[in-house]
Parts: C-alpha cells; structure tokens; sequence
C-alpha cells in the first residue's frame, strides 16, 4: 500500500470516482457528430433533418454538459437555456444559463422553465430538442401546475424532505403538482424530435425519477402520490391547494400525466449517460493502484444514513478480525442515497451525520477510516462534501467539549466536525451521481 494517511487516500479515491462522472466528458463518450450525423448512444440522427436545434436542461449538471454539446454542435444550436444551482455555472457560447434554489425551489427557478416552455411554442417536426438533466432537476425546472403556487410546492417540497422520504417519494408528490415534469415537457416540446442526455443521481437510474422524468412517461398516479403523503403522515399538513389537487386528480377531474405507451414517446429518446456505477468503478480502480484490497459493496445503498452507518462498522469489525469480505489493508466502496428523517434543529447532511453515527459504533478501533461525501459537493445545506471519521473521532471531540451522540441526537453533524477539520470541501463539483462511501481498514 502506498505511504500516506488513510484519510488522504480516502480523499484520493474519493475525487477519483467523482472525475469518472465529470458531465462534460460523460456526454462526450455517449454523444458524438460526424459531419451531418449526430450519433446517441444507438440511435444517429441526420442533422440536414432539422432545420432548428435547440438545447434546455435543468440540474447540477447541466452547465458542463451544455458546454459539451456545443463543443460537438457548434453554431448548429438555434437557442437554448439551462438552469442550475446557484455556483454551478460554466461558461457558455450559445446556451443562456440561469441559476437558481436547491433543494427548495425559488421564482427564480420558475421563470427559468417559463423561458424553457416559451421556446418550445414554435417547434415543428423538423425541430431537434435536445434537453439536458442531471440531479437537482426536480427543484431548478418547476412550473406549478395550475391552481398551485410555488409557495405551496416550497412548503409541500420542505415537508417530503424532513419526513426522511426518498427521492422516489418525494419525485412521484412533485411530478402531479407540476407542468413540466411526468413527461408533460415531452408533450411540450412535441411535435418536435425530443433527444434526452441524462445524468443520474437516482438508485437504478429510473427515468421516471430522475428530475422528476420530465421526458419520461410516468407510471405513477394522483392517487400513488396522495398515498405519499398520507403514508409519511403530511397528508393534513400540506397547503390545501395540494391537497385539493391530488384530490381532484384521484377522482378522474384533472388528467393525468402521460403514461408509457402514448404515442408522443415515439419521437423521444432518453439517454443515460452517467451514474454511480461508473463513479464506483473508477473509486475501485484507485484503491487497487493504492494498494488496498478492493471491493464494490453495492450502488444501491438507501435507508436511514445513521442505520447504514452500522453496516459499515460491523464490515470495518468483520475485516479487522476476519479478513472478510475483503482482506486488509482493504477498501469497500459504497454509493446510493440514504436518508435523514429530521429529530432536531441542527446543520447537517445525509453524508456528515452518517460518519458522526459510524464514528460512534467504531470508537478506539485503529486504523479504519470512512469518508462518506455527496458527488455534487453539497451535503445538505452545508458547504461541505461530507465528513471523515475514525475511531478517535470520538475522543477529539471530547477533548473540545463535544459529546458525539448529542450532536447526532439533533441532527448536527456539520458543528460536531468543522471544529475537528474533519469535513470534507470539495466546493461545486458540477456532477451529481448520489454519494460514495470509501471505508478503509489497514
């Protein structure tokens, strides 16, 4: 194994898998023209087909991966716009660029998707829409759906992500408040040719949910997501308008969003173009230059984030005395998306307050270390990644006066580790495939 901490190969690794799922390069290695051909995936597309092409997406991503379509498209592009996350910009030639609020969406926001759906009025069959979509989606492309104002998405959006919902949860609620998402911006942009670059921040890579499918039919009903609400207990609590709507919806008085099948897919292709997956086997390949014994444990991780953290303490226990599943010095590698259901008021992640409950499980024991970081740079709403955690996390809090389990008691995670150092800053990544987890044993 090479010289150095384990700390700063868990960050190695780390920025590694993160780099593999760079947007720009992911559309690169899926998209590609060769004179009049554009090439997707599978499918090419003659480009003396269309006489307008024009490029909109919304995500984390999506700047990077406009600026990549326009390395391959040129002045071919008629007009486009994007919007993503407020920092998470990219310098553009052809493609506008409007920022806005994530997780809970802003006006901001809403007048961005009002520009997106303005300049699908005038498309034609001999118009190239190709859109843009990565993680964030869901909150930086929001148009109320009618009767439904942006403060009661706000507060319907507050309520789905404080329950400890999962994406897939909180995307089926979104989808049928909406005017753009559940393939309705597919029904905008039709009659047009609709090409879909996705970049996923969702377990399996469900077209439906990344973003809130906005080009995807929708499988899910009023009714699936009226049973949302009530299953987490909010049913009560959202904004009347909400409630009424779903309502409505359930009994047949609003129709429904489009569903797989309906001819207006015909003419649209969704591409994945990057995921967790990819991001871990990259991570993988690093640990093994490293030196450590290397595993990929799954890409599918989700559950409650401090319940996850005990998995990887009893595997960090199970190495140290049984060289199972992977003998030490070894790396497991995780990713997914897990969930915090909110007990306090403090600051914090999904990620922070996976390592703070995985350094109480794991105290005193030596050399293992676990990083635990979302791939877009944002844990939470925190300027931090994630955090590192060891088995004197512990005791270095207790020597500033911090007593772990009543930081994690209030979901305070972030104020447990800033005054240990042991967050992880990467600043805007301008990728998102969910977060990776790096446990190392030595």
């Amino acid at each position: 194994m090479a010289s150095g901490t384990l700390r700063e190969a868990a960050e190695l690794i780390f920025r590694h898998a993160v780099s593999a799922v760079d947007p720009c390069r992911c559309v690169h290695s899926h998209l590609s023209r060769t004179n009049e051909l554009l090439k997707a995936g599978p499918r090419e597309y003659r480009l003396d087909d269309f006489t307008r092409i024009l490029v909109v997406g919304a995500g984390k991503a999506s700047a990077p991966m406009a600026r990549a379509v326009e390395e391959i498209l040129g002045n071919r592009i008629t007009d486009g716009l994007v919007c993503v996350k407020y920092g998470h910009t990219d310098v553009l030639k052809r493609v506008q660029l409007r920022e806005a609020a994530h997780p809970v969406p802003d006006e901001a926001g809403v007048i961005a998707a009002r520009e997106m759906l303005d300049l699908m009025k005038n498309v034609d069959e001999r118009t190239l829409v190709i859109c843009l979509l990565s993680g964030g989606g869901s909150a930086l492309f929001v148009s109320p759906a009618e009767g439904i104002t942006l403060a009661d998405k706000m507060e319907t959006t507050k309520l789905l992500l404080a329950s400890g919902a999962d994406i897939s949860a909180v995307n089926t609620v979104r989808k049928h408040l909406s005017a753009v998402k559940g393939g309705r911006f597919a029904a905008a942009a039709a009659p047009a040719t609709l090409l879909t670059l996705v970049l996923s921040d969702v377990i399996g890579d469900p077209l439906d949910v990344i973003a809130s499918g906005p080009t995807s039919p929708d499988p899910g009903t009023y009714a699936d997501a009226r049973a949302v609400l009530k299953s987490y207990g909010l049913l009560e609590r959202v904004p009347r308008s909400v409630r009424e709507a779903l309502e409505k919806g359930a009994g047949g008085a609003k129709p429904e969003t489009p569903k797989p099948g309906d001819p207006l897919f015909r003419s649209v292709q969704n591409l994945i173009v990057g995921n967790n997956r990819q991001a871990l086997t990259a991570g993988r390949a690093k640990a093994a230059e490293l030196g450590f014994n290397t595993m990929v444990l799954s890409s599918r991780l989700r559950g409650e984030a401090r319940e996850i953290a005990r998995v990887f303490a009893a595997t960090a226990f199970e190495i140290r005395e049984m060289n199972e599943p992977v003998a030490a010095p070894a790396c497991v590698l995780a990713g997914g998306e897990t969930t915090v259901t909110l007990r306090g008021s403090g600051k914090g992640g999904r990620n922070q307050e996976m390592a703070l409950a995985f350094a109480l499980e794991i105290s005193g024991l030596e050399n293992v270390l676990l990083l635990s970081g979302g791939t877009d740079g944002n844990d939470g709403p925190t300027d931090a990644a994630g955090a590192f955690a060891h088995g004197k996390t512990l005791f270095a809090g207790s020597g500033k006066g911090l007593s772990a389990s009543d930081y994690l008691a209030r979901n305070d995670s972030y104020h447990f580790f800033e005054p240990l150092g042991d967050l992880l800053i990467t600043g805007p990544t301008r990728t998102n495939v969910m977060d990776i987890q790096v446990l190392l044993v030595r």
